[in-house]
């Protein structure tokens, strides 16, 4: 089993809005611009080839930031257009707290990043004692109603529990403070509770004047 110590101290990060990796999922990315090349170039040459998805978030005196907390994915998949754009597939292997940017030549961002605090996220998938999958699901359904989302039911409904909260957390079309709070909560089923939450005030807020059990 990947230990943190196996992971590096200096990670490339691309700051991204609405952004979400989460531990083993998958990220599908289209790179292109010629910052995001480089950094692509330089991380097919390191062993771990691991990027750092992090959000920027803007502080109320309208200064930019990042958020302090970040999820590493490796590159596990690339492939190239003729017009030299890539289209790469991030797994997840994990979350980080951002120590500090480092300055430096490349032309994009790196970082010095903690692994300990998420120690958790290198172990075995995790499991949700109090799922509630009929409940959740006709709770997902009205708010892709609401929505207007399409989506395959039939894959949702096999999906084991990780896979199908990781997955909606990362695609469901939520605010990037949203998302970040789903990033940062301490488990599986913290994060299930989050969005349980987050999908419940949609559907309350939605124009329908729907009040959920």
């Amino acid at each position: 089993m990947m230990k943190h110590t196996d992971l590096p101290d200096t990670i490339a990060i691309f700051p991204l809005t609405g952004a979400l990796l989460l531990p083993r999922a998958r990220l599908p990315l289209h790179i292109f611009e010629p910052r995001y090349l480089a950094m692509l170039e330089d991380c097919f040459k390191t062993p771990s080839r691991l990027i750092g998805m992090i959000q920027p978030r803007e502080t109320p005196n309208g200064e930019q930031r990042l958020a302090a907390i970040g999820c590493a994915g490796r590159i596990t998949s690339f492939s190239e257009t003729e017009d030299g754009r890539y289209m790469i597939t991030l797994s997840g292997i994990s979350r980080f707290r951002l120590r500090a940017e480092l300055e430096g030549f490349t032309p994009y961002r790196r970082a010095t990043v903690d692994w300990p605090p998420f120690s958790r996220d290198l172990g075995a998938e995790e499991e949700d004692a109090g799922f509630d999958r009929p409940a959740f699901l006709a709770l997902l359904k009205r708010y892709f109603a609401t929505r207007d989302l399409g989506s395959d039911w039939s894959g949702i409904k096999s999906a084991d529990t990780e896979l199908l909260i990781n997955s909606l957390s990362m695609l469901l079309p939520l605010a990037s403070e949203d998302k970040q709070a789903l990033l940062e909560a301490p488990s599986l089923t913290t994060r299930r509770e989050t969005l349980v939450t987050l999908m419940e005030f949609a559907l309350r807020s939605g124009g329908n004047d729907e009040v959920l059990q």
